[in-house]
Formats: structure tokens, sequence, C-alpha cells
């Protein structure tokens, strides 16, 4: 949400055309976009970039503090489409508070979302800057991996329930840039709640998970009492911190990287 604007610059809006920010993400993207200086509030757990720490906060994703909204004037709000509830979100813009909805499922998503948010706060050069270069730092990731040799990947989202990403998921998109193959990614679902015994069916050549912290690989632990695993077996288990891969901003040029090293990682063991 950026805060009221009026005497410094003129209001624009641009249709968010069904794309959405990803769960608790309003800060973040707005921020890399050049319209940091405008936020005004935030939910809970934004904290990319660093100035979004400070923010008042005005609810978790799954539920909106609206009061709170209201309180803080916004000229805009940017809303998860699929993660925050639209009952309240629609609320907020029966009150004529515009919205401007967006969930990236490709990285050129991302991409798209800065340029449109740099133009709605008067930040285009900013915006357009971090747009093209996450384009071109990803462009040049599938030309030198275009030729790997293939890896399967399991992708651990969340521990419990244990949960992973299929292919329509941008985790997914980081696996096929890298090579890899991800093993549940025909799955209906966009993040699949899936058994152990399912991973073991599959067993992957690799595990990769995320954790509770930027420095935590905890998650990976339980899957070492499973030797049978050729992930296991070869110590093909690895950690990419979740703020650089599991929330739809540039940070996940560098989160991409780390994973193409893990699998290159992978392939010279082989």
């Amino acid at each position: 949400m950026h805060g009221e604007q009026h005497e410094q610059q003129p209001q624009r809006r641009i249709d968010g055309d069904g794309h959405d920010v990803r769960a608790g993400e309003p800060a973040p993207v707005p921020g890399v976009a050049g319209a940091g200086e405008q936020l005004v509030g935030a939910v809970s757990f934004s904290d990319y970039p660093p100035a979004a720490k400070k923010l008042p906060r005005v609810g978790s994703y799954n539920r909106l503090d609206l009061e709170a909204i209201l309180a803080l004037k916004p000229d805009l709000i940017v809303a998860w489409q699929s993660g925050n509830p639209m009952e309240q979100v629609e609320r907020l813009q029966t009150m004529g508070v515009p919205v401007y909805h967006s969930e990236p499922r490709r990285f050129d998503d991302i991409s798209t979302t800065l340029e449109r948010l740099a133009v709605l706060a008067g930040t285009e050069a900013v915006g357009q800057g971090a747009a093209d270069s996450l384009r071109s730092g990803m462009d040049s990731l599938r030309q030198r991996y275009a030729e790997a040799a293939p890896v399967t990947v399991f992708y651990q989202v969340w521990e419990e329930p244990l949960m992973t990403v299929n292919n329509a998921h941008l985790i997914s998109e980081a696996i096929e840039i890298c090579g890899g193959v991800n093993v549940f990614g025909e799955l209906a679902a966009l993040a699949p709640k899936i058994s152990r015994e399912a991973v073991l069916a599959k067993d992957p050549e690799v595990i990769i998970a995320g954790g509770m912290g930027e420095d935590d690989p905890s998650w990976l632990e339980p899957w070492k009492q499973f030797a049978s695993l050729r992930a296991v077996q070869s110590g093909n288990l690895f950690f990419v911190a979740p703020s650089t891969l599991q929330r739809p901003t540039p940070q996940m040029l560098a989160g991409t990287r780390t994973l193409c090293s893990h699998l290159d990682t992978v392939r010279a063991r082989d």
C-alpha cells in the first residue's frame, strides 16, 4: 500500500489483468519498484526490502485488519488474489479504495508487475531497471543450462503438512531453468500436500528444501533416515533460503542461481 501523494504526483492506475502478488508480499514488490517511501503498511512477515520491517502491520496475509488499513488512508492496496481473503478485499473496494491484484506465475510476470507498480508510483525508471535486471539474469541462466543433463528434483516447500509445488508454480520454473525435473510437477494443486511414501516412490536424485528461517536446513534432517533414497545415498540434500525462492520478488534470481549450483553439484557427483 502506498500513502496519499496527491500533492506530489497524480494518481495513476493500471489494470492488474488478474495477476496477483503472492502470500503477504504487498511490501516487497512495490518497494523494489521504487515505491518504498510511499508504503504506509504491510501484512505480517513482510521484511523485504529491509525498510518494510518498520511498516505498521495491518493483519496477516489471510486475515486483514480493515480498520487499520482504512486508518492509513492508502491510495492503493496491492492484494494477493489467491491468498488474501477476497471478501475483505472486495469490501475495501466497495469503500472506494483502489486495489491492484497480482499473482505472478512466471518470472516475466514479476517483471511486468514491477513495471506496472512503478508506473502507479511514478517511479518508472527504478521499476524498469529492476524488471530488466531480472529478465536478463533469468535469460542468462536459461542459456547456460539449456543443454544441461536433467536432474529429478523434489522441492519441499513446507514440513507439516509435507508440501511441494506443481509445474504451474514459480519455483518449478526455477527448477526447469536449471535443467531440473519436478517429480511432482504434474499434480493438479499449485502447492499440493503429499506423503513421505510418495517421495520414496518418486525417488528423486535431489531433495531441496526451504525452511522456517533464512539459515535453517532442519527440514532436510528427517530424510536422512530413508537410506534407500538416491538423494540420501549421494548426499544430495540441499537448502535454499526461503526468501530467495519462495517469494515472488527479484530475489528469486539469487535463489535460482543457488538452485542451479546445487544441481551442478548433483551432476558432478554422477
